[in-house]
């Protein structure tokens, strides 16, 4: 096929090479992971066996049809069977998984996917709605399945073989996102998102490349396509010639070197060449992402995402006990270094579950602290976990979306009340825990004084307080283009925030997406910024940018920056303070 390019929205730097594998919604109502060798034949056993009781069904069914039943029910269930029969159902989702060692429900819907395509290039108008009958056939074998499906490993191993693949799709939220973490997948393409929607946010903390808000790409993209995804550029190549191929088989290559150099910084401080000491944390949303946050030598967790232990489990919430092991487990793996919990921040694009994200403006609505405030039980379960946990190391809670007084006071009573609780109950915590504000609401940053005297610390959020400054949905790639994360408003907010808690000799970091982008760097670290919290794979690359920077020659040329009300002349700033 001709080679053609599609434009988007880069979120996670890297390039990417692989084959597509596409995913429709449906195919995401069902695990994917790869099955180690040995277990090959035991997946093939399991799909032989649905397919043998999707049989024994529709027999049955024909046998209990009374006789007086219309003729056209028991030609349905002849064309289901003969279906079932065909070796394009019947045998080729076992040699995916024999060759690719795709699970079997993942197996099963691959092959559905190009049998479903094939029947929409047939002319036929009789034969063509035939397709309906397939996708009745597999959503019945995939119900026998999915009733064992959940006894097996998540992800069952990864075959060098099958460890260059592409997901392309529609969307992909960051729950069904999370489940590709320990896969062979090598990036994201979809059709929708935006810079700063949380699925561009994990793919930015699994450092994986990334290209969001291409329109009709999973319509463009065919399965197994090659694709080249250049995330820096914001293309993805589909179908590229030779040549392309091999010029960017040396650029992954150059990068893979750069990033082995950048490992040796690991243990090297992030002091600037003035000598300012700046602290670099990581972003992580599972307990074990801690792991890579210490790879790279993070100061600190300086944002633990709660909510990605809530998601995804059809409305059975986390005890007590497993939020309690996850956060210890957390502060353990950091070995002394502080651990920032931000509490359940849910809603937007963040619903505990699909079907709970029937708000009309979720951004809007009942979220975040909003949410936790209205389910007290809820709350005070996740704050006694926190603070167990906190008798194992240094740990602060993080509040995210405070807007008003009485929430921050509400807030510190939950706090109080859940130590209460735990203090009958003869549980050790840090009775002294810091308590912080997440600053990512206009009003909170019109607000500072109030939030300087009641808290110990902010961390902006910068995703949110530009969405919400600059009334943009980030969950939107249809205004995605609009999103400016160094439009004149926002960076008059970030630096009335960062003045207030100098002023109130409060720390303040920066947790959004600004912190871990390098282009940024400069501009954050000379408005007087002294601690960011980034992905764990953006990190070390930040650092080196650190050590390069003499803050003494960023005055001048940041007052300027914060002077202009001209994107222009902030551009041509921020491009100038590369120079120095």
């Amino acid at each position: 096929m001709a080679s053609f390019t599609l434009q988007g929205i880069p979120v996670s730097r890297g390039i990417a090479i692989g084959r597509a594998h596409l995913l429709h919604p449906a195919a995401l109502e069902v695990q994917h992971y790869l099955v180690g060798q040995e277990q090959v034949e035991a997946e093939v056993q399991r799909l032989q066996k649905a397919l043998a009781e999707a049989e024994r069904e529709l027999q049955k069914i024909w046998s209990d049809l009374p006789t007086d039943a219309p003729s056209e029910l028991g030609a349905f269930l002849d064309v289901h069977s003969l279906f079932l029969s065909d070796p394009m159902l019947a045998q080729a989702p076992l040699e995916i998984i024999r060759t690719r060692h795709y699970n079997a429900e993942w197996a099963l819907v691959t092959q559905i996917d190009v049998l479903l395509a094939q029947f929409d290039e047939i002319e036929d108008e009789y034969l063509r709605e035939r397709k309906a009958d397939i996708a009745q056939v597999a959503d019945r074998i995939l119900k026998l399945l999915t009733g064992t499906a959940n006894t097996l490993p998540k992800h069952a191993g990864v075959d060098e073989l099958n460890a260059h693949m592409i997901v392309v799709a529609r969307d992909i939220s960051p729950a069904d996102m999370m489940q590709f973490q320990d896969s062979a997948f090598v990036g994201f393409v979809t059709d929708e998102g935006g810079h700063s929607a949380h699925t561009a946010i994990v793919s930015r903390s699994l450092g994986i490349p990334a290209v969001v808000g291409m329109g009709n790409a999973s319509h463009l993209i065919k399965q197994d396509d090659w694709l080249i995804i250049d995330s820096v550029a914001g293309v993805v190549i589909v179908a590229p010639p030779q040549i392309v191929l091999d010029e960017y088989r040396a650029k992954l290559a150059d990068l893979q070197k750069f990033r082995k150099k950048l490992a040796k910084l690991k243990k090297t401080s992030a002091v600037t060449k003035d000598g300012t000491p700046i602290s670099l944390l990581a972003n992580i949303e599972l307990p074990e992402h801690a792991v890579a946050a210490n790879e790279v030598g993070a100061a600190g967790v300086g944002l633990f995402r709660s909510e990605f232990l809530f998601m995804g489990r059809n409305g059975v919430l986390p005890t007590e006990e497993e939020q309690f092991e996850a956060y210890k487990t957390s502060v353990a793996a950091m070995k002394g270094r502080p651990v920032t919990i931000r509490t359940l921040d849910v809603g937007a694009d963040k619903p505990l579950d699909e079907a709970d994200n029937q708000t009309l403006n979720p951004a809007l609505g009942l979220r975040a602290i909003r949410y936790c405030l209205a389910e007290p039980q809820l709350f005070l379960t996740q704050l006694r976990a926190i603070l167990r946990a906190s008798a194992f190391g240094p740990v602060q809670i993080l509040i995210p979306m405070l807007s008003h007084g009485f929430e921050i006071d509400q807030t510190l009573g939950m706090i109080e009340q859940a130590k209460h609780q735990l203090a009958l109950q003869n549980i050790a915590f840090d009775a002294n825990i810091k308590i912080g504000a997440m600053i990512e609401i206009p009003a909170a940053v019109l607000s500072l004084p109030m939030f300087v005297k009641k808290l110990d610390f902010l961390s902006i959020g910068t995703n949110d307080l530009i969405q919400y400054t600059l009334a943009i949905d980030r969950a939107d790639y249809a205004v995605a283009h609009l999103y400016d994360d160094v439009h004149p408003a926002i960076l008059q907010l970030l630096d009335m925030t960062v003045k207030a808690a100098n002023k109130a000799d409060i720390p303040v970091s920066i947790c959004g997406g600004m912190a871990g982008d390098i282009r940024l760097t400069r501009l954050l670290l000379g408005m007087g910024f002294r601690a960011l919290s980034m992905p764990p794979a953006q990190l070390l690359e930040i650092k080196q940018e650190v050590m390069n920077i003499d803050l003494m020659e960023l005055n001048a040329p940041i007052k300027k920056i914060l002077r202009s009300y001209d994107s222009e002349v902030i551009e041509e700033g921020i491009r100038h303070l590369k120079t120095l």
